[in-house]
């Protein structure tokens, strides 16, 4: 219904999801619409859960509904606290809040026993005793029929009897399963007898030892949505297969709500992988420096990196709601982060490759400083006063001794601007035993303080600089792509996607900023003038400040140069 829908213009957008709910609201089907994210608690959410984060918390908000966070804890022995932690720390960050609607499938572990205990009875489900390679075997294939197991048959009161003495820890491990009854025929192999029980011991989490069996995600999964009220069960499209079960159980349950299912296609990103036994073999076997590095595809990795929620729901929202798999370009989420922090990161100059410069006729002793703007894109971030003097810093790729055509930088006899200073010449410069320059000889004309000539002469370079007296040493890593192949699963027969790693993806360099950057805090953010955007590490101390590239600069000079 109308009234239930907000005036919200992201309403109005339209995707295959959103006008189902239109249509289940116009009709009556639903006065308004329940949501929710239900991640298992075995690893860090990464951003293709963040896109679905936000289409479920963004769903309900823009329908007025209610989206809960609800933990699919049903497999003990994958499952860590440590994870419950981080995926609440997530969804905060994004922006999202799930109020008072934070639940556990393990909540409802006695009400699931006694769904199982009621299709027992129904004559739909019973204790078998296979093991798991013979229930491999007896599943069949996608061209051949599954064999029923010879305790299909088995009579409801011993099902009964069998289940309840698995719950009271009577059998070994794997000893025997509840299967649902329904077709070992059909053409959906997960129809074909599926486990929902299996007897695990296993120290839960939060049950600790109460239980030894557990329910299966698809049995515990549509049961927990239908008891929560769910309207709207949004998920990725590999579950598309398991809808058919996922219906048998609401409508075999006899459950009072009913949801319905919903597919949409998973976010592939180019350059990286999405798969979290991949993300945590890349954490434990030290490929990575843990879940947060930012190097990860985690969200707490891009966090760490310096992206920005913004720029994360940004993302979503532009790459929207699919039906089938595709590969979204990384070069899409970068140009998120990038449209975000040009307007929110304060500038600064830094010089991450040295070379130092000597301006003959600048006084000795000398320092002045000159007024620089904190972000052209926003006044009200004011100006900062920056030291300049007569022995500098600049980038060793801003002179060369004998330059191309079309390069505008420092070289002999050459002028150029000194961001926020002066008109810097060339005049000559020195190199050392090995050949390599260290030193660049320049004079500067005190009439154009400001970067402006009076004479109205023009140049056509502008470059940063550090005064080298005043200049703060930090640490900055260089982040790049995890992978050098856009799709790191396409692989050769025998491959493994690990042969596709970066060994470029980390550079760590000791750069020269600006001295008010000492006062800089863990997680700020900057514009490094002329190099791209950086956040300060958590790694950072008192005496050293650690900065991350978060993403750089778009680079005209580098497709010019060939690069």
């Amino acid at each position: 219904m109308k009234e239930n829908v907000s005036n919200s213009s992201e309403v109005m957008k339209s995707n295959f999801i959103r006008d189902i709910i239109r249509e289940d609201l116009e009709t009556g089907k639903h006065t308004k619409i329940a949501t929710r994210f239900p991640p298992e608690p075995n690893g860090y959410l990464h951003i293709g859960h963040a896109k679905s984060i936000c289409l479920n918390f963004g769903l309900a908000r823009d329908f007025g509904g209610t989206c809960n966070l609800r933990f699919d804890d049903t497999n003990p022995s994958k499952e860590d606290i440590e994870y419950v932690e981080s995926i609440q720390e997530d969804v905060r960050w994004l922006g999202f809040d799930w109020e008072d609607r934070l639940y556990y499938a393990s909540d409802y572990y006695e009400k699931l026993y006694e769904y199982a205990v009621f299709l027992i009875k129904k004559g739909k489900a019973y204790v078998c005793d296979l093991s798991p390679d013979e229930l491999r075997e007896y599943r069949g294939t996608l061209k051949t029929p599954g064999k029923e197991s010879p305790y299909r048959n088995r009579s409801v009161e011993e099902n009964l009897d069998l289940f309840a003495r698995m719950r009271n820890g009577e059998f070994k491990d794997g000893e025997k399963t509840l299967r649902a009854k329904i077709d070992m025929s059909s053409g959906y192999i997960v129809l074909r007898d599926p486990v929902i029980y299996r007897i695990q011991r296993t120290t839960h989490h939060r049950t600790g030892d109460k239980w030894c069996i557990y329910p299966m995600y698809d049995f515990a999964h549509p049961l927990s949505d239908a008891i929560e009220g769910i309207t709207h069960s949004i998920c990725t499209l590999e579950f598309e297969n398991n809808r058919p079960l996922y219906d048998w159980v609401v409508n075999e349950c006899e459950v009072p709500h009913k949801p319905r299912q919903i597919e949409f296609a998973r976010l592939n990103l180019s350059y990286t992988v999405m798969s979290k036994r991949k993300l945590l073999e890349l954490v434990t076997k030290n490929y990575v420096k843990g879940w947060d590095d930012p190097r990860m595809p985690t969200i707490a990795g891009l966090r760490r990196r310096g992206y920005t929620p913004e720029s994360i729901r940004d993302f979503a929202e532009r790459i929207g709601v699919a039906k089938a798999d595709n590969m979204v370009d990384i070069a899409m989420l970068e140009h998120c982060i990038r449209e975000d922090l040009n307007k929110k990161a304060q500038r600064v100059m830094a010089v991450l490759d040295p070379i130092k410069v000597i301006i003959d006729n600048y006084p000795e002793g000398q320092v002045e400083y000159v007024e620089a703007v904190n972000n052209p894109e926003d006044e009200s971030m004011g100006k900062r006063e920056v030291p300049f003097s007569r022995e500098l810093y600049i980038e060793r790729s801003d002179f060369m001794e004998n330059p191309p055509k079309g390069y505008y930088r420092l070289y002999p006899g050459n002028e150029v601007r000194f961001k926020h200073a002066y008109y810097i010449k060339c005049e000559s410069f020195v190199k050392d035993e090995n050949g390599n320059i260290v030193e660049v000889h320049c004079t500067y004309d005190p009439s154009t303080k400001g970067g402006w000539s009076q004479d109205g002469r023009k140049v056509k370079g502008t470059i940063h600089w550090i005064s080298a007296a005043h200049a703060v040493t930090c640490e900055v890593r260089l982040y790049d792509r995890l992978f050098t192949k856009e799709n790191p699963d396409d692989l050769e027969e025998g491959e493994d996607y690990k042969v596709n790693l970066n060994p470029d993806s980390l550079k760590v360099v000791t750069a020269y900023i600006e001295p008010f950057i000492k006062s800089a805090k863990v997680g700020e953010k900057f514009q490094f003038d002329r190099t791209g955007y950086f956040c300060v590490d958590p790694d950072s101390t008192e005496d050293k400040l650690v900065f991350n590239r978060t993403v750089s600069l778009k680079d005209s000079w580098s497709k010019i140069a060939g690069k």
